[in-house]
C-alpha cells in the first residue's frame, strides 16, 4: 500500500471534523464544541501519567477515548447527512422543474384537456354498461354453484346411506357420476375457450380408484393453479421476448429450444458502396489498400470511400485513384451509414474501434483485416456473395450529468464499444464514488477507480484488472474495480436492460476522470454522475468461421490463455486397480 493512501485512510476522520464546523442546525452537534472537546480529551490522555496511577485512572483513560471516538463519528455523521441533503435538494429541484415544464404544456394546449375529459366520461360510461352486463352473470353464477354444491352434498349422503344399508343402486350411481364428469369437462372447456388469448392452462388429472366393498367408482379431480407471466422494464409491461425464451404450454415453464447455429448475414441485394479504414503510418497497410481498392473498382465495380487522408496518398500516387470519393467536413460522417453497404478495415482491434466510432447510430458490417492479408480477395469475394457468420459487438451509451444540470440530456452521448474508465487522474488520494443499478445502490468504490465495460472489451482493460473473459455475444455490463482498497471487493456482472449510475458525492476529497474508450477524458466534480446503459446499436463484426471459434481462438492465440509446458509421461504412475 502507497504511503498516499495510507495519509488519505489514517486522516479521514480529522479532515472531517475540521471541515464540519460551521452550521449546528437540523439537530446535529455543535462542531465547534466537538472539535474543541475532542482536542481537549486528545491533550488530557498526552500528559504523563502519575506514578502511582492505578487501574480506576486507566479505565478512565479508556472511557476518554472511547468518548473522543464517539466525538469524531459525530462529526462524520454530520458531513454525510449534509452531503445527503444537498443530494436530495438537487434531486428537488429536478423534479420541481419537471412539474413546471409539464404543467406549462398541459395549460397550453387546451384541446388536449377537452379530449382527456371526453375520454374519462366516455370510459366511466363504458364501465357503466359493462357492469350492469356483468352483475346478473355473476349472480346466476353464484346461484348455481350453490345448487351443484347441494346437489353434491345430497348425492353423497345418499351414498353413504345407501352402503350403510348394504343395498346400492350401482347403475344409478354410474350414471350420476357420468353426468358430473360431463358437467366438469363443460365448465373446463368454457374456462380455457374465455382465456385462449392470454397466458393460462388447466391440467386436470382423474385418478379413480375402484371400492371393493361397494363397487363404485370414485372420481377425484386436482386442478393445477392458473398464472400468468410478463415481462416489464421501468414499470412498463413488454412482452416482446416471452416467446424467444420461455413456453408456457400446460401451465409449466420451460426454457425455449436454442438454436446452435450463430448469427448469419445474407445480402438481400449486392452491394453497391464499401468504406475502407487503414491504420496510419504503416506501409504494409499502404501497399493492402492500393492492391484492395483497385481490385474493388475493377473486378467488382464498387464505389469506394476512404478517409481524406487515404485520398490524399492514393492520388498522390497514382492519377487513376480519382474515383475514390471522400468527405470534406465532420457532418458528412454522421450520414455515411445511409450510403455505405460494408466498412473494411486495415490494422489491428485500434482501427475496429476507430471505424465503430465513427458511427453514432446503426453501423454497417465490418470486415476486420489483419496486416498479414495476403489472400484478402478469397475472404472478400465470399463476404460479398454471403451469407456470413457476424458477431454482433454491443456497446454502452453513457451520457455525463452535471450537478446543475436541468435534465439529463444536456450534454453529448459517448458510444463504447471496449469500456468507460473512471479514475482518479492525478490525484494522491482514493475515488470515492457511489454506484447505482437503476434504483438500487450498489456500493461505493474507494480505490483507484472503475471499470464498466463491454463483453467485446472484457478481454481488454477490465482483464488487466481482475475481471473475468465473457464471450461477446453474451449481453451484459462488467463491473469491474481497479486496485480496490478492499479485499473483498470482486467483480460482478450486470444485466443487459439496467441502468447504471456513477457519482461523485459531494463529500468525496478531490474529483474523478471518465475517458471512453481510452478517450475523450471528462472530469467529474462533486454532485456529477455517470449514466451507462446498453445501446440499441451493436457493432456487427464479420467471422473468419462463427462467433466462439473466433473467441477461443483469439484468447489463445493472442492471450496464450492456459499455455503451459505439457507434463513429462515418464515419471510414476498410478497402479493398476
Amino acid at each position: 500500500m502507497s504511503p498516499s493512501k495510507l495519509d488519505s485512510t489514517d486522516s479521514f476522520g480529522h479532515e472531517e471534523a475540521s471541515v464540519s464546523c460551521s452550521k449546528p442546525e437540523n439537530g446535529c452537534v455543535d462542531s465547534l464544541s466537538i472539535f474543541h472537546s475532542e482536542k481537549a480529551v486528545e491533550e488530557l490522555l498526552q500528559q504523563t501519567p502519575v506514578a502511582g496511577m492505578d487501574e480506576h485512572l486507566i479505565e478512565f483513560s479508556e472511557a476518554l477515548r472511547t468518548v473522543a471516538k464517539a466525538l469524531r463519528r459525530a462529526a462524520e455523521g454530520k458531513a454525510s447527512a449534509q452531503a445527503e441533503a444537498a443530494e436530495w435538494k438537487r434531486r428537488y429541484e429536478l423534479e420541481r422543474t419537471r412539474n413546471i415544464q409539464m404543467e406549462r404544456k398541459v395549460s397550453g394546449n387546451n384541446n388536449c384537456e377537452m379530449l382527456q375529459h371526453w375520454w374519462i366520461r366516455s370510459s366511466l360510461d363504458n364501465a357503466m354498461d359493462m357492469l350492469r352486463i356483468m352483475l346478473p352473470c355473476l349472480f346466476f353464477w353464484e346461484v348455481g354453484k350453490e345448487q351443484n354444491k347441494r346437489i353434491a352434498e345430497a348425492r353423497m349422503a345418499e351414498q353413504f346411506s345407501a352402503e350403510k344399508n348394504g343395498d346400492i343402486d350401482c347403475e344409478r350411481v354410474k350414471n350420476s357420476d357420468n353426468q358430473s364428469m360431463l358437467q366438469n369437462e363443460s365448465n373446463e372447456y368454457s374456462e380455457t375457450g374465455c382465456m385462449k388469448h392470454g397466458i393460462w392452462s388447466h391440467e386436470v388429472l382423474r385418478d379413480r380408484e375402484s371400492d371393493s366393498n361397494s363397487n363404485a367408482d370414485r372420481n377425484k379431480i386436482m386442478r393445477k393453479a392458473s398464472f400468468k407471466l410478463s415481462w416489464w422494464c421501468n414499470g412498463e409491461n413488454g412482452d416482446q421476448h416471452k416467446h424467444d425464451i420461455v413456453s408456457f404450454e400446460r401451465g409449466n415453464i420451460t426454457t425455449a429450444e436454442r438454436s446452435s447455429k450463430q448469427i448469419s448475414l445474407k445480402w438481400e441485394s449486392d452491394p453497391q458502396t464499401v468504406l475502407i479504414l487503414t491504420k496510419p503510418n504503416s506501409v504494409s497497410v499502404r501497399i493492402l489498400c492500393v492492391q484492395m481498392v483497385r481490385w474493388l473498382r475493377e473486378r467488382k465495380k464498387l464505389n469506394v470511400y476512404v478517409e481524406p487522408r487515404v485520398k490524399v496518398e492514393l492520388v498522390a500516387e497514382s492519377s487513376n485513384f480519382s474515383y475514390v470519393q471522400t468527405w470534406k467536413d465532420d457532418s458528412e460522417i454522421s450520414h455515411l451509414h445511409m450510403k455505405v453497404d460494408l466498412v473494411i478495415t486495415l490494422g489491428g482491434d485500434g482501427t475496429v474501434l476507430w471505424a465503430a466510432s465513427m458511427f453514432k447510430g446503426p453501423v454497417p458490417p465490418i470486415v476486420p483485416f489483419s496486416l498479414d492479408s495476403e489472400h484478402f480477395k478469397d475472404c472478400l469475394d465470399s463476404v460479398l456473395r454471403g451469407p456470413i457468420s457476424i458477431t454482433l459487438r454491443h456497446r454502452l451509451l453513457c451520457r455525463v450529468v452535471r450537478d446543475a444540470a436541468k435534465n439529463e440530456y444536456e450534454t453529448e452521448p459517448f458510444l463504447v464499444l471496449n469500456e468507460v474508465t473512471i479514475d482518479r487522474g492525478i490525484s494522491s488520494y482514493l475515488t470515492n464514488l457511489e454506484c447505482y443499478c437503476d434504483n438500487s445502490f450498489v456500493t461505493c468504490v474507494q480505490g483507484d477507480g472503475l471499470i464498466l465495460s463491454t463483453t467485446s472489451g472484457s478481454t481488454a482493460y477490465s482483464l488487466a484488472a481482475g475481471g473475468s473473459m465473457v464471450h461477446p455475444q453474451v449481453p451484459g455490463i462488467l463491473f469491474t474495480p481497479i486496485c480496490p482498497h478492499s479485499l473483498s471487493f470482486r467483480p460482478l456482472i450486470l444485466p443487459e436492460h439496467v441502468t447504471v449510475r456513477i457519482m461523485v458525492p459531494f463529500n468525496s476529497r478531490s474529483p474523478a476522470w471518465a475517458s471512453f474508450d481510452g478517450k475523450d477524458r471528462k472530469l467529474l466534480a462533486a454532485g456529477d454522475a455517470l449514466l451507462c446503459s446498453m445501446a440499441p446499436w451493436p457493432v456487427p463484426t464479420a467471422c473468419q468461421v462463427d462467433s466462439t471459434n473466433d473467441f477461443l481462438r483469439s484468447i489463445h492465440d493472442g492471450l496464450h490463455w492456459n499455455l503451459r509446458k505439457t507434463q513429462s509421461f515418464d515419471g510414476p504412475r498410478d497402479r493398476d486397480l
